[in-house]
C-alpha cells in the first residue's frame, strides 16, 4: 500500500503560526533590550566601572596629585585598620545609626498611623510632614547651622530671654550636644519620606480585617500587634534597609554643621574616607576603606534579606 501523503493545506499553517511566534518574540525580545540598555550603560558607566576604578586604586600606591604609583597591597588596608580615627569613628557611625533608626523610624510610624485615615485636613498634615524631605540634605544642614548658631541663630536668644540658660547655648559645641541636633536635623528631614512609604503599607491593609477584629472585640493595641505590624512588614523592612544604609553613609549633615567636631568626635566613617583622599592626598587609603565599607553594607543587607525571610517563613 501506498503511504499516504500529508496534505499540504492541513501542514502550511501550522508553519505560519509558528513562524509568526517566533517573529512576534524576536521582536519583544528586541523591545526589551531596547529598554533595558540605557539603563545598563548608565549603571555601566557610572556605578561598574567606577566601582572597579576604586578597586584597582585600593590596591595601588595612588596620591590624589601623582596617579598610580604601583602596587601596594595590603598595606592600604593595614593603614586603614591602624589609623587612630577608624575605631572612633566606626563606633560612632554604629551609634549614630541606632538612635537616628529607632527614632526615625517610631515617629515615621506614628505620623502614618495620625494621617491614615481620611478625614477633612488629612490631606493638608500629609503635606507639611513631607515637605522638609524636599529638601536638600546639604540645604538643610546649611539652614540648621544657621539655626545653632549661638549668637546669631533664632534659637539661643530666646531661651536666654525666657531665663532656661544663663548664656548662648552652643548646640554643636560638645559632643553630645552635637550628637543630638545633628539626629533632630537628620528626624526632622526624613520622618516625611519614610511616613509617606509606611502610609502606603497602611492603607494596603484590608478594611475588612479591621472590621472583623472589632467585631470580636478587639481593642486597638491588640489589632496594632495582631494585623497592622504583621502587614506593615514589607514597608517597614524597606524602611529600615533604606535608613540604616543612609546613616552609616552620613556625610553631609555632619561635614556642615560640625566638620567632625568638636575634638573629632563627630566623624563618620565616610568623612574619614573623604579625609584619607582630599586632606591626606591619599587615594589608595581612601579607596580601601571604601571597599570595607561596601563589603560591610553587602553584609549587613544580606543579614537583614534573611532575617526577614526566616520571619516570614516563621
Amino acid at each position: 500500500m501506498q503511504a499516504k501523503t500529508p496534505d499540504r493545506a492541513a501542514v502550511a499553517p501550522p508553519v505560519r503560526t509558528e513562524r509568526r511566534h517566533r517573529r512576534l518574540r524576536h521582536s519583544r525580545t528586541l523591545q526589551g533590550l531596547g529598554y533595558a540598555t540605557p539603563t545598563a550603560v548608565f549603571v555601566g558607566v557610572l556605578f561598574v566601572l567606577p566601582l572597579l576604578l576604586v578597586g584597582q586604586m585600593s590596591l595601588h600606591d595612588w596620591p590624589l596629585l601623582a596617579g598610580d604609583q604601583g602596587g601596594n597591597t595590603p598595606e592600604n588596608y593595614t593603614d586603614v585598620t591602624d589609623s587612630t580615627l577608624f575605631w572612633p569613628a566606626v563606633r560612632f557611625t554604629l551609634l549614630y545609626t541606632g538612635i537616628v533608626t529607632v527614632l526615625l523610624l517610631g515617629l515615621a510610624l506614628l505620623l502614618a498611623l495620625l494621617v491614615q485615615e481620611s478625614r477633612p485636613g488629612t490631606g493638608f498634615f500629609r503635606t507639611v510632614y513631607f515637605l522638609p524631605g524636599a529638601l536638600g540634605l546639604a540645604s538643610a544642614s546649611l539652614l540648621f547651622w544657621g539655626m545653632y548658631s549661638p549668637t546669631t541663630g533664632p534659637l539661643s536668644r530666646p531661651l536666654e530671654k525666657l531665663g532656661l540658660v544663663d548664656g548662648p547655648v552652643s548646640f554643636l559645641g560638645t559632643p553630645a550636644s552635637a550628637l543630638l541636633s545633628t539626629v533632630f536635623l537628620v528626624v526632622w528631614k526624613f520622618a516625611g519620606f519614610y511616613m509617606l512609604i509606611l502610609l502606603v503599607g497602611l492603607q494596603r491593609i484590608p478594611h475588612e480585617l479591621y472590621e472583623a477584629a472589632r467585631m470580636d472585640g478587639a481593642g486597638r493595641g491588640q489589632i496594632f500587634r495582631s494585623i497592622t505590624l504583621p502587614l506593615l512588614r514589607p514597608s517597614l523592612a524597606l524602611s529600615l534597609l533604606l535608613c540604616v544604609t543612609g546613616s552609616l553613609l552620613a556625610f553631609d549633615q555632619f561635614f556642615v554643621l560640625t566638620k567632625g567636631g568638636p575634638d573629632n568626635s563627630t566623624i563618620t566613617v565616610v568623612q574619614l574616607i573623604y579625609r584619607e583622599a582630599f586632606q591626606r592626598l591619599d587615594l589608595g587609603t581612601a579607596a580601601a576603606l571604601s571597599i570595607l565599607v561596601l563589603a560591610a553594607l553587602l553584609l549587613l543587607n544580606a543579614l537583614q534579606f534573611r532575617g526577614l525571610r526566616h520571619a516570614d517563613e516563621s
